[in-house]
């Protein structure tokens, strides 16, 4: 997959989330069911962790002059919302009570550190030969990293709309 094609899906799930995000009230977005689940703003915060995180590692895996020989991993799991995963630890939302319009540029901002970082690329093919560690899915090359993102978003934007239907 190009990186055309994931920037274009990384906008559309980004979209996606902002519409949704855009018809909440505040209640609605710091609700959570019970003390073992997140409000949707929690998970928005999650979100924002976790682009940062990822930002920060394409950079630190792109300063690598060693090309990799791992192959592509299957990703399409992370859409699976009946398989849990657990977030590291880096990556959870605190129990703050948070402000949407907070949230949504806090959004935008780890959104444009990332296209930055994509575009800042004199040569996108570097994001298929490097790779880095990720703490759940070991050795991932750095595109994977990159479409990671959307999907990962692409299952909490599920969780959101699995919230908002519960409070109806």
């Amino acid at each position: 997959m190009e990186l055309k094609e994931i920037n274009q899906h990384l906008q559309e799930t980004r979209d996606q989330l902002l519409s949704i995000l855009n018809g909440l009230s505040s209640d609605q977005f710091n609700k959570s069911k019970d003390s073992n689940s997140w409000s949707i703003g929690q998970v928005c915060q999650h979100l924002i962790k976790t682009e940062d995180l990822y930002v920060y590692v394409i950079r630190k895996g792109l300063k690598s002059k060693e090309d990799s020989i791992i192959g592509h991993k299957p990703l399409e799991f992370l859409l699976d919302r009946s398989k849990k995963l657990e977030a590291p630890d880096i990556a959870r939302p605190t129990e703050n009570h948070f402000e949407l319009s907070d949230i949504i540029e806090k959004l935008n901002n780890s959104r444009q550190k990332l296209y930055e970082t994509l575009n800042a690329l004199e040569d996108p093919s570097l994001l298929s030969k490097r790779h880095f560690v990720h703490p759940v899915f070991k050795e991932m090359l750095l595109i994977e990293w990159v479409k990671t993102l959307y999907l990962h978003e692409q299952r909490h934007i599920q969780q959101i709309i699995e919230i908002t239907n519960e409070s109806k």
